[in-house]
């Protein structure tokens, strides 16, 4: 009979089999009321799970990181019966989850409106509260095709039939409603609730344009409703804080149909991009790189070499010339080794770290396309360091530290960590890829950081550290990584003089801290919601006069704050102060400085923030001083 062992150590005996279900019960009844599902030997289980030998059992309530999985994919089939019920002629296809939610596919013989989507959620909310029990059913596989096509489901028969025909498969059935699925799922429908549909979207039958256009429904579901009001509040700040409106009211940038994923840069936009550029360019230049810069069309014979045409030929623009095929180059990497082969190199010369601010075209699906985080051309504050093995534990930790300082500077401090492994698509013995991931994973842990392993997420030449930062809305953006490549310096017949005068092929550390520019400065808006540090900010400091007496003693002033280099702005417009002050402060301007006949007479300015703080009348010195401090704090 099964011996239970439990995570705290303690373990109970059975004198019969048992589910997961009874040992709850049998720990307690509150335990047993707030139970979702089981973790047997590791792998999740529904609560009906027969324990018929000896294993380790948790219990999974809403307090575990699992629950919100089979809460919301749960909360997909919920949404498929009331879709159901209220649309019997409906079929459904597939509903998994995604990132915050789920959603379901459905073939509906006319459209899906708001109208409806109300309804649905109606629906699904009397569903959850009548606490239907969800059963699971084993069936045959050519029983589950028989099943399903009975119930006049053929997208879901047609899933079933790709399946291999000795399978067992599990379906799951809630009041009058059934459906394929792996599981585990909620004990009843009354553990949902926290849920919210979002909205209506089409999709391809199988993701393929030539199958029918599918309806999709998305939602969202959270263990709780503060949890919900919380998730709902955060995208209602997101919506505010949109870079693409916020470019647009602030000037920053804009883009267009005629160049679908490529940026225009309006002055202030690009006055922000050039600072970025040049504080990452001082940063890399104190750490011991070199810039280069490369070309942006190379001939097919380099890509082939380096792997990136047979793995990455769908992601290149392509053009042709007097008979020879050229890539416009969508990464930097196979120009910089071309770099480091010119000339003899030694090993008194590594490592060697070439940095370029490379402009690289990918093509995107126009679909992704989303302002500055998706684009189809981006810069990246790329480099590659070609080092010995010896020296790759000391070079990421440089890059580790730099990478941290540069950060806290944008205002970043909660940076998540994580170790992607090989890719089933991969160049390289497996040798080699041992070799490079536990050099990653050792530097890792001499830091002494948190990390999580992403087994499979590795680049196609090597495994990598990818560095995401947590933004003020709790949302993850990936922007720095590390990774070490034993393969394509060997490929592109890179190679160095060792100490024992053996010509040997260096390590090629590819890097980038911020990614994408493009990206980065897009999360930057968002992060401040266009009220970008001094630092940062396109405008310092607006000078404005109260009526005309004062224009000639603006300039004055304006002019030697420019002087010092700050980024000054003059309004000598005929409006109103109240007018000007409430347009540059929606313009996020840092700094207004109100000149009236008092300040003409003092020589001195009155000083206000964007945020609506007067600090009152300063010579121009000690406003310049406080311009120096706030820029050194790289502060807010």
């Amino acid at each position: 009979m099964p011996l239970i062992t439990l995570p705290d150590g303690t373990s109970k005996s059975f004198d019969h089999p048992v589910t997961v279900r009874d040992v709850a019960a049998s720990i307690g009844p509150g335990l047993a009321q707030a139970a979702l599902a089981g973790r047997v030997n590791g792998k999740l289980v529904d609560l009906s799970f027969p324990l018929l030998r000896d294993v380790e059992l948790a219990i999974v309530t809403d307090r575990d990181d699992d629950a919100l999985e089979i809460i919301r994919h749960s909360t997909a089939h919920l949404l498929a019966q009331a879709v159901k019920e209220l649309f019997p002629t409906a079929q459904v296809t597939i509903g998994p989850t995604i990132q915050d939610g789920f959603y379901y596919d459905f073939s509906f013989g006319r459209p899906f409106t708001q109208d409806d989507l109300k309804s649905i959620e109606a629906r699904m909310q009397a569903l959850a509260k009548a606490d239907y029990t969800v059963t699971r059913i084993v069936m045959s596989r050519d029983d589950a095709v028989g099943f399903f096509r009975g119930q006049g489901e053929a997208y879901k028969a047609e899933i079933i039939e790709s399946i291999p025909a000795n399978e067992e498969l599990s379906l799951y059935s809630q009041g009058s409603f059934t459906d394929l699925c792996r599981g585990p799922h909620v004990p009843s429908t009354g553990k949902l609730g926290a849920f919210k549909l979002m909205k209506l979207a089409g999709a391809y039958w199988r993701g393929d344009s030539n199958n029918e256009m599918l309806q999709r429904i998305y939602g969202t579901a959270w263990r709780n409703k503060k949890e919900l009001k919380s998730y709902l509040y955060r995208l209602e700040e997101a919506e505010k804080r949109d870079h693409r409106k916020l470019g647009k009211a602030l000037d920053l940038f804009h883009t267009q149909e005629e160049a679908p994923g490529m940026v225009f840069w309006h002055p202030k936009g690009w006055a922000v991009y050039r600072i970025v550029e040049q504080y990452i360019r001082d940063k890399i230049s104190g750490a011991g790189y070199q810039e280069i810069r490369t070309p942006q069309i190379v001939d097919r014979s380099l890509w082939e070499k380096s792997g990136h045409w047979g793995k990455y030929r769908e992601g290149m623009f392509t053009t042709q010339s007097e008979n020879r095929d050229f890539a416009i180059k969508p990464m930097n990497c196979p120009c910089h080794v071309q770099v480091f082969n010119q000339g003899i190199k030694s090993y008194r010369d590594l490592p060697l770290r070439l940095a370029e601010f490379g402009s690289c075209h990918r093509n995107e699906a126009s679909g992704t396309l989303h302002g500055l985080m998706r684009v189809r051309n981006f810069v990246q504050d790329d480099a590659h360091i070609f080092c010995t093995e010896d020296q790759i534990q000391d070079e990421v930790s440089q890059f580790v530290d730099l990478l941290f300082e540069i950060y806290a500077d944008f205002g970043f401090t909660d940076i998540q960590i994580a170790l992607s492994t090989r890719p089933e698509q991969r160049v390289g013995s497996d040798a080699v890829w041992d070799k490079a991931e536990k050099a990653l994973e050792e530097a890792l842990d001499a830091k002494g950081l948190a990390w999580k392993l992403q087994p499979g997420d590795g680049a196609f030449y090597g495994p990598k550290i990818d560095f995401s930062l947590r933004d003020c809305l709790d949302r993850v953006w990936q922007c720095g990584t590390m990774q070490v490549d034993f393969s394509m310096p060997g490929r592109l017949d890179a190679g160095y003089i060792a100490d024992d005068n053996s010509r040997k092929v260096p390590v090629m550390l590819h890097r980038a801290i911020l990614g994408s520019l493009e990206r980065f400065i897009g999360i930057l808006i968002e992060e401040t919601a266009g009220a970008l540090p001094l630092w940062l900010a396109p405008v310092q400091v607006v000078v404005m006069n109260i009526t005309d007496r004062q224009a000639e003693f603006a300039k004055k002033v304006a002019q030697k704050l420019q002087e010092l280099h700050f980024r000054v702005d003059l309004d000598l417009r005929n409006e109103k102060i109240g007018f000007k002050i409430r347009e540059h402060t929606l313009s996020r301007v840092p700094y207004l400085l109100v000149l009236g006949d008092r300040e003409v007479e003092n020589g001195t300015v009155a000083v206000r923030t964007r945020s609506g703080e007067d600090f009152g009348s300063m010579s121009i010195d000690e406003f310049s001083q406080t311009l120096t401090a706030g820029v050194a704090r790289r502060s807010n």
